[in-house]
């Protein structure tokens, strides 16, 4: 007779590959401990994507839809943010808590907890009206989560404005869609405020609420703004919030002084061991160019790659890289969506021009490229993932940030961890320049053994060891509450 399963959890991921690959992870983390199953709860529309291009979720981790109502033609371009935020305030919960109400399990699995994507903090009230314990889960680091929840203390301190998005200094609000540099530079640098370390180098602007996406159906500023707010709000009362990051990020990023009775659980390296299943996918990876990586020399190829949820970055700015790739002289791995807002830039007759030494995809199968042998460096947008990923197999970095967090990812990058150089531009002479400084000489040997530092740093046996007891602290938990509650 087999085991029974004491303890079954459901994940809420947001609704963005970069937040469903890691809680897949975290969930598959807590099922190969034996006495547990997992369920990860996703909008139908990602269900589809992943039920048509990945394998199985693992073993004990169900994937299950959760009707969206929101419209997705299957291409290239995913639903907009404003559609998918809309739907999780407005129609997602009532179907979350249906299924979980239905004997207040999942098929015929009693739930013991939910686990929740705080960029999917919906689920939290859901949870509450179920009766069920909720833990929050951030994708990426501390360090951004500090910026979030710092929010209403800024509020208080006069920085931001409650009622809108614009920065506040001494009682003065400045013009929405623009911002006085030479003011923040003087009154209002990260630093200044005690929130990261100055080190970073970074500006009040940087923070993630308020560096938008663009593209069709990006939030406003003051809808991110209120997004934000509500998540900050939902998540000061959870007991515990599991981070995909490591213990001692850098500098003093890890100061950080939860609301009381809550707990900070550092996760992230055991979400990247071996026996976990590689990053599951939305899209179909074009596997011809692991056949066209075996062709090339060690180290040789510049691997570009802005990530499955930015925003496509502009023609312009496509003109550039195109043609500063080109000039590099080097073999390249460029991933660049099927669609025309994502290729409109590129040169007439480029890929034909660039046929002997580059290649263009739509999609990479982005875990086999990174550790192949011949992948030199990686023009990334500093998506948190991605940035885990490239440390993982001793990738060099040239950092591009886009949106969201990237630009706080990127400082740590370049000013804390010096894994990694920015690109400032993207005009023709600054990517060749870039490129060069990496794959050559002096800095590039240096860049390498910066990254190889940062990998024994997340990868070694002491940040594993805390990834793991923080784990066990996080069952020890939901245990504790089932016992106290007699399992109802």
């Amino acid at each position: 007779m087999a085991a029974e399963v004491a303890q079954h959890i459901v994940f809420v991921p947001f609704a963005a590959q970069g937040h469903v690959a890691p809680m897949l992870h975290l969930a598959h983390a807590v099922a190969v401990r034996g006495d547990v199953s997992a369920t990860v709860a996703v909008p139908d529309f990602i269900h589809r994507r992943m039920s048509q291009y990945s394998g199985e979720a693992g073993a004990g981790v169900a994937l299950v839809p959760i009707p969206s109502s929101v419209p997705d033609d299957g291409g290239d371009e995913p639903p907009g943010p404003a559609s998918i935020v809309h739907s999780m305030e407005h129609h997602m919960p009532a179907q979350l808590e249906g299924m979980l109400t239905t004997q207040r399990g999942i098929g015929a699995l009693r739930v013991s907890c939910l686990v929740v994507d705080l960029l999917a903090s919906w689920a939290i009230p859901v949870a509450a009206r179920c009766g069920l314990p909720v833990v929050g889960f951030w994708v990426g680091m501390l360090a951004t989560y500090r910026t979030v929840a710092v929010i209403p203390e800024l509020i208080g301190k006069g920085f931001i404005s409650e009622s809108d998005c614009p920065y506040a200094h001494e009682g003065i609000l400045l013009p929405r869609d623009g911002i006085d540099e030479d003011h923040f530079d003087k009154h209002q640098d990260i630093g200044d405020v005690n929130i990261l370390p100055a080190k970073l180098k970074l500006r009040m602007k940087d923070f993630p609420w308020l560096v938008g996406g663009g593209g069709g159906g990006a939030l406003s500023q003051k809808s991110r703004f209120a997004f934000w707010l509500q998540t900050v709000d939902r998540a000061k009362n959870l007991r515990s919030i599991l981070v995909n990051s490591f213990r001692d990020e850098g500098g003093d990023s890890d100061r950080y002084d939860p609301p009381e009775g809550q707990q900070i659980l550092h996760v992230g390296p055991v979400l990247l061991s071996d026996d976990l299943k590689k990053t599951t996918t939305m899209w179909l990876a074009d596997e011809t160019c692991m056949g066209w990586l075996d062709k090339q020399s060690p180290e040789s190829v510049i691997y570009v790659s802005f990530g499955s949820w930015a925003a496509p970055i502009g023609p312009d700015k496509i003109t550039g890289f195109a043609r500063g790739l080109e000039a590099s002289g080097r073999p390249f791995l460029w991933v660049l969506k099927n669609h025309p807002s994502w290729r409109a830039g590129l040169p007439d007759r480029y890929t034909e021009k660039v046929d002997s030494r580059g290649k263009i995809i739509s999609w990479a199968p982005q875990d086999d490229v990174l550790q192949h042998v011949a992948v030199g460096c990686y023009i990334m947008h500093c998506g948190w993932n991605s940035m885990l990923e490239a440390v993982r197999y001793g990738v060099r970095m040239i950092c591009y940030p886009i949106s969201a967090d990237h630009f706080i990812n990127c400082a740590y990058i370049i000013n804390m961890w010096e894994a990694g150089i920015a690109l400032v531009s993207s005009d023709q002479s600054d990517v060749k320049d870039c490129i060069e400084r990496v794959m050559e000489g002096e800095e590039g040997s240096r860049l390498k053994g910066k990254v190889n530092e940062l990998r024994e740093k997340i990868m070694g046996g002491d940040a594993v060891r805390v990834a793991k007891m923080s784990l066990d602290l996080f069952m020890e938990g939901i245990k504790n509450h089932d016992t106290e509650t007699g399992g109802k």
